[in-house]
């Protein structure tokens, strides 16, 4: 495992590792950078370093933390750290589940996590992604995935609007066979909804902006909430 990634260089840069974890699956409040090619992660940092990529939440901790990040690696440290991420090979992280109740939650050290007692609660407009195992994910256990509960029919809708029966592009024109990725445009399967919905929100709103933004822009300027949410449960369910 490179240094970067293992340790990064203090006083100025974290590693890698401790907020997408050694093997680059990552947590819902961050995202997965495995599979993700060379191209396409070298972009997102020099986006982030040139102010292109923002959040729609200012106050949100992990992208402004990647923007410290980008701003204080070296173009060397980004690319040994994104050819460590882009050799590892993909495998299930989030399995999901579609429901009308969900674990009550409160926000803890950055995610979601259920409160104690067993308490419920209707999920409505919402995917709460939760670890699976809330012990092993604290310690950083970079083989505990998580569960990934979304609204019921989500995944159907979802599959709908990704396959372009509602009018849009089918998003496997850019993203793949599969959603698997293709050179600089980023895989979408097996990935963390959570994530996947501030991203579409993040595109629509203009926050994200970077070089290949512009490719986006007509394909989320009329989604709804309940369309990213659906889309995001849809490619989530799938192998990555």
């Amino acid at each position: 495992m490179p240094e970067v990634v293992a340790h990064g260089r203090r006083p100025d840069l974290f590693g890698c590792g401790y907020c997408h974890l050694p093997n680059g699956f990552g947590r819902p409040e961050n995202s997965s950078v495995v599979g993700l090619s060379v191209a396409y992660i070298v972009q997102q940092m020099a986006d982030f370093k040139n102010g292109t990529r923002r959040s729609a939440e200012p106050d949100m901790g992990p992208p402004a933390a990647m923007i410290r990040v980008a701003q204080a690696a070296t173009d060397e440290e980004v690319r040994v750290a994104a050819e460590y991420f882009a050799s590892i090979p993909t495998a299930p992280w989030i399995r999901v589940v579609e429901t009308e109740t969900v674990p009550e939650i409160v926000v803890s050290r950055g995610m979601l996590v259920p409160v104690e007692g067993g308490e419920t609660e209707p999920i409505g407009r919402r995917i709460i992604e939760l670890p699976e195992d809330l012990a092993r994910t604290e310690l950083r256990d970079a083989a505990s995935g998580f569960v990934a509960y979304v609204p019921r029919g989500s995944t159907a809708r979802g599959e709908a609007i990704v396959e372009g029966e509602t009018g849009a592009v089918a998003c496997g024109v850019c993203h793949g066979s599969g959603l698997a990725g293709v050179g600089p445009v980023p895989a979408l399967a097996g990935r963390s909804p959570s994530y996947t919905v501030r991203q579409l929100y993040d595109l629509q709103s203009g926050v994200r902006d970077g070089l290949w933004a512009d490719l986006m822009k007509d394909v989320v300027a009329t989604l709804s909430l309940d369309d990213m949410i659906a889309i995001a449960a849809y490619t989530a369910s799938l192998d990555p």
